[in-house]
This record gives C-alpha cells, structure tokens and sequence, in this order.
C-alpha cells in the first residue's frame, strides 16, 4: 500500500510527517513548490538571502518546539535575535516593546525547514489535484492524508461536504513582504523591527541585516491586508508606495536604490483556531490557522500533533523507525 500523504512542505507538514517517521509510519511529502519551507519563504537577492515570508520564530520554555529550536542554535542554524521591538505610527518611532526572545537564522528561515525535512521522502513541484474520503491522494488509496496548507488551498482539493467539516468558514488576510535595498544603512543600529500601527500601508518592519547578522543595509516591509489586496494582480506597483510609507514610518530621507516584491494571497489566518488540528476519518488537517495564535511555533506545534495522533491511529510505536 502506498504510504501515508502530508500535502504541503512548510514547517507544519514536514513537522507533520517527522512525527509519523519517528513512529515507524511510512510517510511521503509531496509539495508543488520547487523547495521545502512554504511560507517560511527566503529568496536570495542583490546577492544575499533575505526572509520574505515568516519574519521570526519564539519557542516557549520547556516545549517541545524549543527542543527543536536549541538543537538549531546549538548547530548554527538559528540564532537569538531580539526581544525588543519599535512600536511606531505614521509619524515615526514612538516607544520600543519587550517579548519573547526571538529566534532568526543566518541562512534565512527557509533552511530551518529544509533542515527538518532532512531524511523525508519529499516530492517537490508535485501538484496534488484531490483529496477524497477512502481517503484517496489523486486516485490512489493510502493509510491517511493530510493538508498541510492554508484553507483557502486545502479547500480547492476537497470534496464540498468534507471541506465543511475539516475546515468550516475562516478568512485568509493577503500581504506582500516588499524588500527595500539601500546602498548604506540610514536608521538606528538598534532598530531591531517596528511594528507600525494606525498605517493605511505597512503595518510591520524587519531590519533584515540586523537578523540575518551581516549588517546588510536591507529591510522587509510587510504591508496592510488592503494594502496587499489592492494589489494582487499587481504586486510591484505597491512598492512606491510601501517605500514612501517606510521612509515617514522611520525617518529616511533617501529613497531606496532597489526594490522587490512577493505576493502571499494567504498570509494568515484571521482568527486562527484554538484547536491544534483537524481529523476526519484518516484525513487532517494542520497549518498556522490552527494551536492560536498565528506563528511558526503553533504551526510545528499543529502537525507534530497531527503526526502523533495520526500514528497512534494507525497503530504505530511510539519511537519506533
């Protein structure tokens, strides 16, 4: 019998199937992008790797994310980056916040998944077209899938009535992540990120040099959902204005030399769910619209979750490989 199916290679389906791997549980991962990471997205631009999806990662103590978490500190693939932040409106810098520490990674978040995903059988630019009760991947029987994608995306591969119950009706909210290049750093060393509020364009700034580590005189601007919305089939004709609304928001009187824009029509959910997953006669469902609130930890959290329910289903062992 074919293996059991995690649709999807962000952090919450490789997560996913890792779960169901470490069981004894034969688990494939198809994906139709060209590399793992989904929304954890980084692209190497003007010669340098910069995060365009998820800006940064917290682990809470004592789980089991943060086990997680130390072993890619501990390896030189994550790194501590901050636990203060600008909070800004749009006038300018108002006050600066303190958190959770939060966690980057020099070869962009992107390579954290990767890492995860070392030793899956892991199919990219594989486009699964349908998921139906049985349940059945394109056709073909297997023990068990899941969907590891945002609804909107799991929604178009299923059946109208299992759709309903696996996932219910949630809004998805856009955004367009637009990197701004200067030829020289022109804010605070200790700028860290702003989140920006009562803004029409922007609502959150990462300083990419600060958390890659290298300094580099780059930022990523995360725009409003209408911003982004207005914009959809138009992505760089945002960019002007998303600059202009970055260089009020911090004070920079020289426009960027370059720019770049990336389009997520489902950036996150509106009202995440407090449940972790979703299971419905050997289908699930797991992502970052599950375990609120909406982050990378909750993600990992809702797919190792999936995988360890998943296993038990299917009567695997516990630590068994």
């Amino acid at each position: 019998m074919p293996n059991t199916t995690v649709v999807g290679a962000g952090i919450a389906g490789v997560a996913c199937a890792r779960a169901l791997a470490a069981a004894g549980v034969p688990v494939r991962v198809l994906d139709r992008g060209r590399r793992p990471g989904g929304r954890m997205a980084s692209r190497t631009l003007s010669g340098r790797v910069t995060d365009t999806g998820a800006s940064y990662l917290t682990a809470a103590d004592g789980s089991p994310f943060a086990d997680v978490v130390a072993d890619w500190v501990a390896r030189g693939l994550a790194r501590p980056w901050t636990d203060t932040f600008a909070v800004a409106g749009p006038d300018g810098v108002e006050r600066t916040t303190s958190g959770p520490v939060r966690y980057a990674a020099p070869g962009g978040l992107r390579s954290l998944v990767v890492d995860l995903a070392t030793g899956l059988d892991l199919a990219q630019e594989h486009a699964v077209e349908r998921v139906e009760p049985g349940p059945r991947v394109d056709g073909e029987e297997v023990p068990a899938a899941v969907l590891a994608l945002p609804d909107p995306q799991a929604r178009r591969l299923l059946p109208g009535d299992l759709a309903g119950r696996l996932l219910g009706e949630r809004e998805w909210q856009p955004s367009l992540a637009v990197v701004l290049g200067w030829d020289e750093r022109r804010w605070p060393a200790d700028l860290h990120g702003a989140f920006v509020h009562d803004d029409p364009v922007v609502e959150w700034i990462a300083d990419d040099g600060d958390r890659r580590g290298d300094g580099a005189p780059v930022l990523v601007a995360h725009t409003t959902g209408a911003t982004a919305a207005a914009h959809l089939q138009d992505p760089d004709a945002a960019a002007p204005a998303v600059a202009a609304a970055v260089r009020r928001v911090l004070g920079v009187g020289v426009p960027p030399a370059w720019t770049h824009v990336h389009r997520w029509t489902y950036a996150r959910p509106v009202e995440p769910r407090e449940e972790p997953f979703a299971l419905v006669e050997g289908i699930g469902v797991c992502g970052d619209g599950w375990r609120a609130p909406s982050k990378v930890e909750s993600a990992w959290t809702s797919g190792h979750l999936l995988g360890t329910a998943l296993a038990a289903q299917l009567g695997a062992r516990p630590g068994s490989r």
